[in-house]
């Protein structure tokens, strides 16, 4: 469990640096990259606690 915090919480991190590169530099690949990255994370996100509420639901 601490492990899946902790990866989020990198991938957030990860996103946010690339915004402020982005904001630096104005190259449109930060963004590009930092969307990426934020997608991912939402949709691995929903995956851990779709998981978390079948086990609750079913066990």
């Amino acid at each position: 469990m601490l492990v899946f915090r902790w990866a989020f919480f990198v991938l957030l991190i990860a996103a946010g640096v690339c915004f402020a590169f982005y904001a630096g530099t104005g190259q449109a690949k930060f963004r590009h990259w930092g969307l990426v990255i934020l997608k991912w994370t939402v949709l691995a996100a929903l995956g851990f606690f779709a998981v978390l509420i079948l086990e609750n639901v079913l066990g």
